[in-house]
């Protein structure tokens, strides 16, 4: 007997409809017969019933072949369930039933990569699954959401020869050999989870185990799989594993409760990783590195997965999400942690630009355009469309938002009641706001307005100095966002972390009105449409540093003269508003330059830079992200008609006008200097100079280019790591060197067995300036190495180009839109998941020029007229074309 779910639309999903479920699983039982091209399930699920509900049992399935159903042990007539609309109902459960069905599944015919499927060869592949968000119910029949956590016992059986290595979520509970050169390995889970949580692994794979011991004294195997070409790249994620326990131990209490960890990798997975419990699942990029082929950004972006993915043990595992709402309780709360513990293990300064930066570049258009949503959204269609920026790093800055209204130990009272009054259970974020205001006696339920609305405040801020009274006074007024909706709304808690600095660059005294306590760096928050805050004891007009750290999420506006941002630029303290002064400055002369009258903020910041570039003061990181100007992206935020081939051209010429001022002896002799210590070291002063080497490069290739691009040609030959080798190919390629050609020749036969690798030929390829790259990317296309099959690829050529390339994919005669709308037609019967994502590029397009904003709607228009879309995909077509 069988029955196949058909697809079809589903009405929006609503936060008000939310009801507890009516039927729990208290334990599961899941025995697996696994093979290639079909793989048998067999499931028991010991259902209990809500008491207070009479809703008759209804369990998720999607795509599953159905060949047997039995309740409390009596075979089903057909005429007692019904499986239609990807949902099974069955008739006759009561409290304390047991379910039994049996299905067949087709792994390697899911090319989705959601579910049970095959990463690899079929010849040589592993088995592995993906289940956030609705991925389980494409394996079995179940309450697929995250309120139902339940207990699990897994039970694989596989051919030893093709599947060596069986894992599974929880520990290990026993293997042994079958007959017919069968074998078989069982897991148990003592920990109740969401079936998102599950996971499988099985195939060839090899291993590099550590022993560890929590703080608590439990004694944890930490084991690390990948394939046997790859496993020599996986003992920096080890290091890192390990680095991210320890920290979590002492930054938050929270020890590992299993006794073993594994983590696997894999080429084929739609997302950066998944922290399913006891067996992580990660994308190969964010899990193998090695000098050779890993580049330093790259090594702390493992460094920063690994470190999320586990400290998704408690905020996410041993405490997740009541419902796909709450998503960003789990995300936001983690990332912010992630952040925490990557500031630890590098530069804090550095890693709140990079952070910052990163919510500029993606979250920030996302808030202003069709796509915008708050990080609890009011409604869904598809979840998997919203694993956003916005739930991700803008959810991580309100979590930063309140751990710094509390303060460290506060904060930390507040986690410690919210993990131990929450665990094991499914939160909201009235539950996490709830545990932090009671270990504080404070109330912190305003803050969860951040969480209702989409789009960015403004904060305005104008500064009076009364020379008289010896007083300055700030007045700081709140707007919300244009796509925060119409009517009046009730203010926002802003936290305004913030200095006053002297016109010699020294900080002041802070003396508050009404305060008695001094200091020289303070909080005030402003919770009303406008307020004033004066400080007494101040001689002269000083200059503000505000939302130092960028203390909350907001769009700055704020009466600066020139000069003043340029003090900030050489004195700040905070290596955060020193970068954010600079990129203030560096807007304020593109628009100059845009305006045709180059003028006093183009000085102040070639000479402030100038001045830094000369001395010492600077740590080299930083040097080097103070002599970039904000990127094409965040300067498109500052036009009314976008022309992303006007905004490159202006951009290139505000920094050929610094690399001018700074000059090309002295950019030549610096370079020459830093090329000297050249090494593969990964201490903090060796990435430094790699990243501050690779900046001059650039700015000398704006005044020479011939002579820039043969120093290229030296570091790309003699480059003993990835971060040298790949910037000198960038800059080659780019400023198309005659040396181009044959380096990309040389770096495609050098990697051709390490996919890592060629994803980063692929990209270097696709970003590079102007209208002729949409040539090089239709000739990538037909490279052997390519594939629409495998998301890393297709992210690596399409993504950056569409995404990291905005004069290329932007042509004035709209062959780059619809090139994008082509692909996704073709990609979307793939995989629905990444064509959706990649669909995201299409955002903001209403604000082009009128030329190319009609081509854009054009080809979005035509794509959402044509059949079979995906609900992923028509999801965010008809968002982005709707948003006009």
């Amino acid at each position: 007997m069988q029955a196949i779910s058909e697809q079809k639309a589903s009405a929006p999903i609503r936060l008000v409809d939310y009801r507890a479920p009516a039927w729990q699983v208290e334990s599961v039982e899941l025995d697996f017969d696994l093979g290639i091209d079909a793989s048998e399930l067999s499931a028991r699920l010991l259902l209990r019933r809500d008491p207070g509900q009479d809703a008759p049992l209804r369990l998720d399935g999607e795509n599953l072949q159905l060949l047997s159903i039995a309740l409390d042990g009596t075979q089903l007539p057909a005429t007692a369930y019904r499986y239609a609309g990807n949902v099974l109902e069955v008739d006759g459960a009561r409290d304390g039933s047991v379910l039994e069905t049996r299905v067949r599944l087709r792994p390697a015919a899911n090319t989705a990569l959601e579910g049970l499927y095959l990463s690899g060869p079929r010849e040589t592949g592993f088995l592995l699954t993906q289940c956030e968000a609705e991925g389980f119910r494409h394996i079995t029949f179940f309450p697929d959401r995250p309120d139902v956590q339940s207990r699990y016992t897994v039970t694989l059986r596989a051919d030893r020869a093709r599947f060596p290595v069986l894992l599974a979520g929880g520990n290990p509970d026993g293997a042994g050999e079958l007959e017919g050169g069968r074998h078989w390995a069982r897991f148990v889970d003592p920990h109740p989870k969401p079936s998102y949580l599950f996971a499988l692994v099985a195939g060839h794979l090899e291993v590099i185990e550590r022993d560890y011991v929590t703080a608590d004294g439990r004694p944890v195997q930490l084991k690390i799989w990948a394939e046997a070409d790859a496993i020599g790249r996986c003992h920096y994620a080890m290091d890192a594993l390990e680095r991210s326990m320890r920290w979590d131990e002492q930054a938050y209490g929270r020890n590992y409760d299993l006794d073993v960890f594994h983590v696997v990798a894999t080429h084929d997975f739609n997302m950066g990783a998944m922290e399913n419990k006891g067996l992580n699942i990660f994308n190969a990029k964010c899990l193998l590195a090695d000098p050779d082929s890993t580049t330093d950004d790259e090594y702390r972006h493992v460094e920063a997965v690994v470190a999320h993915e586990y400290f998704h043990n408690w905020s996410g595992n041993r405490v997740t999400c009541r419902d796909w709402f709450q998503l960003s309780l789990k995300e936001g709360l983690t990332v912010f942690r992630e952040q925490s513990f990557s500031a630890d293990m590098n530069s804090a300064s550095l890693k709140r630009i990079e952070d910052v930066a990163l919510l500029r570049r993606a979250q920030f258009p996302e808030d202003a355009g069709p796509l915008a949503h708050p990080v609890r959204p009011a409604q869904y269609s598809e979840i998997n469309n919203f694993y956003t920026a916005t739930v991700y790093e803008k959810g991580s800055e309100l979590v930063r938002m309140l751990a710094g209204a509390l303060g460290q130990e506060g904060f930390r009272r507040g986690m410690d009641r919210y993990f131990d009054r929450n665990d094991g259970h499914a939160a909201t974020l009235e539950d996490f706001l709830a545990a932090l205001g009671e270990a504080n006696d404070t109330d912190l339920t305003p803050y969860l307005a951040w969480y209702g609305q989409a789009g960015t405040p403004r904060l305005k801020a104008r500064g009076h100095h009364d020379a008289t009274r010896r007083e300055y006074t700030l007045t700081l007024i709140q707007h919300p966002s244009g796509t925060a909706g119409t009517g009046a709304r009730a203010p926002l808690p802003i936290p305004v972390k913030l200095a006053l600095f002297a016109r010699n660059g020294d900080m002041l005294p802070l003396h508050m009105d009404g305060q008695t306590s001094v200091c020289h760096e303070l909080v005030v928050v402003l919770d009303q449409h406008e307020r004033s805050f004066v400080f007494t004891g101040i001689a002269d007009a000083p200059v503000a540093s505000l939302l130092r750290g960028f203390s909350a999420p907001v769009i700055l506006e704020c009466d600066y003269m020139p000069d003043e941002l340029a003090l900030l630029l050489a004195h700040d303290v905070d290596g955060f508003n020193r970068w954010e002064a600079g990129q203030q400055l560096a807007a304020r002369a593109y628009e100059e330059l845009r305006d045709g009258s180059p003028g006093d903020s183009l000085h102040a910041w070639c000479d402030a830079l100038q001045q830094l570039f000369g001395g010492t003061a600077v740590d080299d990181a930083l040097l080097a992200d103070l002599l970039t100007p904000p990127g094409e992206v965040e300067l498109a935020e500052r036009e009314t008609a976008i022309d992303p081939q006007r905004i490159h051209d202006l951009r290139q010429d505000l920094q050929r006008r610094l690399a001018e001022r700074l000059g090309a002896d002295a950019l030549r002799q610096r370079y020459n200097a830093l090329a000297g210590h050249t090494s593969i070291a990964l201490d903090a002063s060796s990435q430094a100079r790699r990243r501050l080497k690779r900046r001059v490069l650039e700015l000398l290739n704006l005044l020479d280019n011939r002579g820039a691009c043969e120093l290229a040609a030296i570091q790309y030959r003699d480059a003993p790591g990835m971060t040298d080798r790949l910037a000198a190919l960038a800059l080659m390629v780019h400023g198309r060197a005659a040396q181009a050609e044959a380096a990309l020749l040389d770096f495609r036969q050098r990697y051709a067995g390490n996919a890592l690798a060629l994803d980063k030929w692929f990209a270097v390829q696709a970003q590079l300036p102007g209208e002729s790259a949409l040539d090089r990317v239709l000739a990538l296309e037909a490279d052997p190495a390519f594939t629409l099959k495998n998301p890393n690829r297709v992210q690596a050529l399409l993504g950056s180009f569409v995404r990291s390339n905005p004069s290329g994919f932007h042509r004035t005669d709209g062959a780059g839109y619809r090139l994008l709308a082509e692909r996704l037609v073709a990609l979307d019967a793939l995989n629905p998941q990444v064509a959706a994502r990649l669909a995201t590029a299409f955002n903001g397009w209403q604000r082009l020029e009128p030329l190319r904003r009609a081509s854009a709607r054009e080809a979005i228009a035509g794509l959402e007229q044509h059949a079979g879309l995906s609900r992923n995909l028509a999801e965010i077509i008809g968002s982005v074309l709707g948003g006009h």
